[in-house]
């Protein structure tokens, strides 16, 4: 997994080496493929950003790009600055903890509602998706990892019908998420992730609330502990606010 780089480096193409389906809107995906460059560090903390270049490396106009930026600037991610440019901006440790406490008031509600009213099936697609992180833990493919890890919470989320609730988290985690890819593989072992993914299905299947919730919590609260450690160890690349 790329790590971050430093102001004044050039973005390189595998930065966006994602293809862009001319059969879909353009500018979600265009977003898409820069968030997710963005928070795992490809294109790193400080770095300029130029409509004309992703334009040009996604083969797309620079009107999907600019509405992409804007969303960026919106979720956190990146500044514009009149005049002098676009650039990513440096992880907000106050952000951080904001996402983690929206997130957790509303995954836990969602874990509520699963314990509450069953969804059927929804153990076995939480359990397909912990055998899917095993995979990816085993080969230690980070970020492979981290797409199913994307998708258990997701799938809680929209399988007790709170799909606005999981946009909600998405557009609150964006620093969060880079925390998150800060932290793998040492700081946050794949496989104690996933056993306190393991703890949320069984719990759920179970029908037991307390648990859940519990587990949820401990779970979501993880990212709180590995931020205080990379401020100290890593301070170039957090905000000092």
């Amino acid at each position: 997994m790329a790590r971050a780089s430093f102001a004044g480096d050039a973005m390189t193409a595998e930065a966006l080496s994602a293809k862009i389906d001319r059969r879909l809107p353009t500018t979600p995906q265009v977003f898409d493929v820069l968030r997710q460059a963005i928070v795992s560090l490809k294109i790193g903390i400080g770095q300029p950003l130029s409509e004309n270049e992703v334009a040009v490396q996604l083969g797309v106009s620079r009107t999907p790009v600019r509405e992409a930026f804007i969303k960026l600037a919106g979720t956190g991610l990146i500044e514009v600055l009149p005049q002098r440019g676009t650039f990513v901006v440096k992880i907000s440790p106050r952000a951080v903890r904001d996402a983690q406490f929206v997130r957790e008031a509303l995954e836990v509600a969602v874990v509520r509602q699963a314990c509450l009213k069953p969804v059927p099936d929804l153990a076995r697609q939480l359990q397909e998706l912990i055998a899917l992180q095993k995979s990816a833990a085993e080969d230690e493919d980070f970020d492979r990892f981290l797409i199913h890890d994307e998708a258990f919470h997701k799938t809680m989320a929209i399988a007790v019908g709170r799909e606005r609730a999981w946009r909600v988290i998405e557009s609150e985690k964006g620093q969060m998420d880079r925390v998150r890819y800060l932290s793998l593989p040492k700081a946050s072992p794949l496989f104690h992730l996933i056993g306190q993914h393991e703890a949320i299905a069984t719990a759920i299947e179970r029908e037991d609330l307390p648990a859940a919730e519990a587990a949820l919590r401990t779970h979501l609260s993880e990212i709180l502990g590995v931020l205080e450690r990379f401020q100290r160890e890593m301070s170039h690349l957090f905000a000092d606010d």
